[in-house]
């Protein structure tokens, strides 16, 4: 499991690709739920699954918490959608 630090001033999430490299995750906060709004992978990463560690590290992290997310990104609305195993994240 990749690293994920917390960024609560700033609300964003960044989580460690490799030894240089974060992905950024932008969101709002209301109450138990993150409305996250967009997500960064950095560009010498894209397409090859990285967008996928990012996710996975997020949403593993959120479950041990206790929040939910409603996705605003279209890549989290995407990744949500084809990943039903997370689906008791989404809020109502």
């Amino acid at each position: 499991m990749k690293a994920l630090k917390w960024d609560r001033d700033q609300s964003q999430m960044m989580v460690q690709l490799n030894d240089e490299s974060f992905a950024l995750i932008k969101y709002q906060q209301n109450g138990d739920v993150l409305h996250i709004n967009s997500t960064r992978i950095p560009d010498a990463l894209q397409g090859k699954g990285y967008g996928k560690v990012m996710m996975e590290t997020m949403l593993t992290e959120l479950d041990k918490k206790g929040l939910s997310i409603i996705p605003v990104c279209s890549y989290v609305v995407h990744y949500m959608s084809r990943n039903p195993q997370w689906s008791h994240l989404l809020a109502e």
